[in-house]
């Protein structure tokens, strides 16, 4: 079986009859013929009903076709992938993307890029889906070795604690490790930016552990568990129940754009350049 045999069939229930389906596919009839019925013999099924007037599938052929055409669009997409696939350009996150230059990003890329679509794709994985190829590019926040990838420093997030939206704590405008000692503290073991060595050996909280951000915002949610994240959750995960304040004695959380070192996409350059700019705008303001 090949291709051009899938091909054939599709076109000539398109087209209704074999002198059209030559035409549309660009060969003989006498060479459609030949592709039918050999997809026929490596069947071991009659595909189509055949008289003077009229030409419709049997049963088994209303199986096949329907499967020849879900196999030639995937090949019809791996070809355009492969000599034209950076037409898209996929951007992978585990948690927050962007924070609140999520939505500028994606408005001036499509602005500035017509061409190229644009692709967020939310990856539960250490490296935002770049190292899994969901993605050609990524933002991570998690603590990584980077040695792997050509990367960018995009800025520094200050860290916020998330509480329960009756926690005693909502009502400070800022609060400290020292303060959240006491209390459970949920982490994602995979992706998170915190750690429980942020405390001091002797003054750590309690630790659950959770392996998605809708987890660990019920969690917080429920009231059992505090959390600690970068600022961009805040603007990206707003949920009824949590409330977000800053930490004021933590250090920044580092946020890299991370891509591949061989191969990049090729709008990588131009990504990374828009992005930079975003974040030293906000930070000039």
């Amino acid at each position: 079986m090949d291709i051009r045999q899938l091909r054939c069939l599709v076109e000539i229930v398109d087209s209704g009859t074999f002198t059209d389906a030559a035409i549309e596919l660009g060969i003989s009839q006498a060479a459609v013929s030949r592709n039918l019925l050999a997809l026929e013999r490596e069947l071991g099924v009659r595909l189509l009903h055949r008289t003077s007037r009229s030409l419709t599938p049997t049963s088994a052929g209303v199986r096949v076709l329907a499967r020849a055409r879900h196999i030639l669009a995937e090949i019809d997409e791996l070809v355009s992938e492969a000599t034209s696939g950076h037409t898209r350009l996929r951007v992978g996150h585990a948690w927050s993307a962007f924070g609140s230059h999520t939505r500028e990003f994606q408005r001036r890329w499509a602005a500035e890029h017509p061409g190229i679509e644009l692709q967020l794709i939310r990856s539960n994985t250490t490296t935002g889906g770049l190292a899994e190829g969901q993605c050609d590019l990524a933002v991570v926040r998690s603590h990584l070795d980077l040695r792997r990838f050509a990367h960018v420093l995009l800025t520094r997030e200050p860290r916020y604690c998330a509480l329960p939206a009756d926690d005693p704590l909502t009502r400070k405008r800022a609060v400290t490790l020292d303060q959240l000692r006491d209390r459970t503290l949920v982490i994602d073991r995979r992706t998170g930016s915190t750690t429980i060595d942020l405390w001091p050996e002797d003054a750590r909280p309690a630790i659950e552990y959770t392996q998605d951000v809708d987890d660990w915002l019920a969690a917080i949610a429920s009231g059992r568990c505090v959390g600690m994240t970068a600022q961009a959750t805040t603007t990206q995960y707003r949920r009824e129940g949590v409330t977000y304040r800053p930490v004021r004695d933590v250090p920044p959380i580092d946020v890299h754009l991370i891509w591949p070192r061989e191969d990049p996409h090729p709008a990588t350059e131009a990504a990374v350049d828009l992005l930079t700019t975003l974040y030293s705008s906000n930070a000039s303001n």
